[in-house]
């Protein structure tokens, strides 16, 4: 590939950026970002070629173009995008996908047939990118969501290009993956910033801190993460969010109902259920994906 253009330069915009670099698979890397700190960092450490003033200038000629911005701005700079590489193919990153794909078709009519809209499941609660790592995506998975009159140049493309950053490409519906992908990472965050906003409120808050063992810390690791962009993908896939938070309102009622009635059958079998579930999902995640075209 000749060019690559990233909009969005933290963790994932310079992830990519650097490993596109590392494994030589393009010949120029331009990036624009308003953040003047991630733009300077991905100048030193070397991964972007050039930095640009604008999304026009960035986009200009270039191959493919990764949009790497909050969920909630994705749409007009897609619609920034498309006004000055009309022709582009264009992916996101973006951890929702039903809300993006709404707010393009509220801004543009339309979803483009050169956008195929995507979602790496890889990243850490560090973020900017200073932090920027060639093998983040390393054998993890990364979902796309084409619709079906998707340009299968560009999709393909986008394909290609996963794949050979290392990660594992799947398809799925948007809505999928949003009530999935809410499951398993929205509301885990949500209930590492519940947990630990929580427990800082309590009298005996320092104690509580200063005592947390190792597994209190890998909880609530995910805690430290961006609250910008968490603010914006909690309010992107809220449907999905608020019926899960119920039933998992229900499952900690049930909890509280067995240890009130001092019910250790119905505790121990919670966690039994639990044991087994998480040794299944283990072995899921290191297996290989099943992979689409």
């Amino acid at each position: 590939m000749r060019s690559l253009a990233l909009i969005g330069l933290g963790l994932i915009g310079g992830s990519v950026a650097r490993a596109a670099r590392e494994r030589s698979l393009v010949e120029t890397i331009r990036a624009h970002d308003p953040d003047a700190v991630q733009t300077a960092a991905g100048r030193e450490l070397g991964f972007v070629d050039t930095v640009c003033d604008s999304i026009a200038e960035a986009v200009r000629d270039a191959e493919l173009v990764l949009v790497a911005v909050p969920v909630a701005e994705s749409a007009e700079v897609i619609r920034a995008v498309l006004a000055a590489a009309p022709a582009a193919t264009i992916t996101d990153v973006g951890s929702t996908k039903g809300s993006v794909l709404r707010d393009i078709r509220a801004t543009l009519g339309r979803v483009p047939t050169g956008f195929v809209p995507g979602h790496p499941i890889a990243g850490t609660e560090r973020s900017g990118a200073v932090h920027a790592d060639a093998g983040l995506f390393d054998g993890r998975r990364v979902i796309l969501t084409p619709l079906d009159d998707t340009d299968a140049d560009a999709r393909e493309r986008v394909t290609a290009f996963w794949r050979a950053l290392g990660a594992q490409v799947v398809c799925m519906d948007a809505e999928r993956h949003d009530r999935v992908l809410g499951a398993t990472s929205h509301l885990p965050h949500l209930l590492a910033y519940a947990l630990v906003d929580q427990l800082a409120t309590l009298d005996a808050r320092e104690e509580i801190f200063a005592f947390a063992a190792g597994g209190f810390r890998d909880f609530t690791r995910i805690a430290s993460s961006s609250p910008r962009m968490w603010h914006d993908i909690a309010r992107a896939n809220r449907e999905a969010l608020i019926g899960l938070i119920d039933g998992f309102g229900g499952q900690l009622d049930a909890l509280r109902t067995a240890l009130r009635d001092d019910d250790g059958e119905a505790l121990m079998a919670c966690f039994e259920r639990a044991r087994s579930a998480r040794a299944r999902y283990l072995d899921l995640i290191e297996s290989p994906a099943e992979t689409s075209p």
